[in-house]
């Protein structure tokens, strides 16, 4: 009999990753993942998702010395409860190199540019520096360009600190138009040699890192959200938060909703004196954006309607009430409402109330819209258009 061969480093690695994301289709289909037969589905199609992302960062984004963005935690792929106003795109780089940034703005109201050492489902990770357009003056249809690295002899130069793997950047859209968005590019501005062919074992390492992403990912959130959730009662807002490690300017208040075939979650909120504000849904384990292409499920503050007495009403409900500022739920009986506010002045105060669908026209004052299908529809057909635009290739 021949003696079996053994496998080169690259194919015992990949071996290892089809049989752990085969395991892991399994596992998430159990508790303590959300396991009825409606969830299952959406399971099986976020780690398909998270698989394409991990890999294709952790394969193709690896050459600090020539980087390229990778667009990931939106529409193309999801993880962390993305906001559906923002396209996020992520390049690596290395604190001992120079790099550039540039680009031009488009309909792109504003950004955020991010120096971070990881993403937040690893082990090390925050928010070392953060650089935003409107900061420095840069507003739409403006062109602009950013030094990174360096000895800082330059005033030109933003220094990149110690620890930092990745630059990130949140493109913001908040009139939701049809038209051109964002473009940025990177380059590393040294002089390097072409590297050599991959070796096996190097190959093997990026496969090895694709699949602690995605395992990480899909483990972290799940018990991130278990773990607010408990914390808080549903049906209610929880006290504002602010990460430690994240975005300074943020601040973010979650309520996770349990609603009934025939009940809507009524929802009343001083205006948030904030440079930016929104409320959007998302599913449990997954954290992802309830859908945003067909259904109505984000709002900001271009677009939500204010009522004469100042006070912002907006309805989470599974059926159109024909009122301003509905969120549907998309067919979930329970998920996240995240309310966020960035560049504070103060917190807002929402209140919250569980009704039946059909008291929710009661409750609007006499002078709120109504809201027939047919400006729902165009509303939503509006939204597609510019999603069309944010997303173009």
């Amino acid at each position: 009999m021949a003696e079996s061969k053994t496998p080169s480093p690259e194919l015992a690695a990949w071996r290892d990753f089809c049989h752990h994301i085969e395991s892991l289709g399994e596992k998430i289909l159990d508790d303590p993942y959300p396991n009825t037969r409606a969830d299952s589905p959406e399971a099986i199609a976020h780690l398909a998702d998270q698989v394409s992302c991990w890999l294709g960062w952790a394969v193709g984004h690896t050459d600090t010395t020539a980087p390229f963005f990778h667009r990931s935690n939106d529409l193309v792929t999801q993880w962390g409860g993305p906001n559906q106003d923002n396209v996020y795109h992520h390049s690596r780089i290395d604190p001992s190199r120079r790099y550039r940034v540039r680009g031009r703005m488009n309909s792109c109201e504003d950004f955020v540019m991010t120096l971070r050492a990881g993403f937040m489902h690893n082990e090390v990770w925050g928010t070392k520096a953060a650089i935003t357009a409107s900061e420095r003056g840069i507003k739409a249809g403006d062109s602009f360009e950013f030094l990174l690295g360096g000895d800082g002899d330059d005033p030109d130069w933003i220094q990149i600190p110690e620890g930092v793997k990745t630059v990130s950047l949140r493109e913001y859209y908040l009139e939701w138009g049809a038209a051109e968005p964002a473009v940025f590019s990177i380059e590393c501005l040294e002089d390097v040699p072409a590297p050599p062919r991959p070796s096996g074992e190097e190959v093997a390492g990026k496969i090895r890192e694709a699949l602690a992403q995605v395992e990480d990912s899909i483990t972290y959130w799940n018990k991130y959200m278990i773990e607010h959730r408990e914390k808080g009662t549903d049906n209610e807002f929880a006290l504002p938060m602010k990460l430690a490690k994240g975005l300074g300017v943020a601040r973010y208040a979650f309520c996770f909703w349990d609603l009934g075939p025939d009940e809507a979650l009524f929802v009343e909120t001083d205006v948030p004196d904030a440079r930016y504000w929104g409320l959007q849904l998302a599913t449990l384990g997954w954290f992802e954006q309830v859908d945003p292409i067909h259904r109505i499920s984000s709002i900001n503050h271009t677009q939500a309607h204010v009522d004469a007495d100042g006070r912002v009403r907006l309805v989470l409900a599974h059926d159109d009430p024909g009122v301003a500022n509905w969120l549907d739920t998309g067919g979930h009986r329970d998920g996240l409402l995240t309310f966020r506010w960035f560049w504070p002045n103060s917190d807002p105060s929402p209140l919250t109330r569980v009704v039946k669908h059909g008291e929710v026209v009661g409750l609007m004052p006499n002078d709120a819209p109504n809201v027939t299908p047919e400006t729902r529809r165009e509303e939503i057909r509006s939204r597609r258009e510019h999603l069309a635009w944010r997303f173009r290739t």
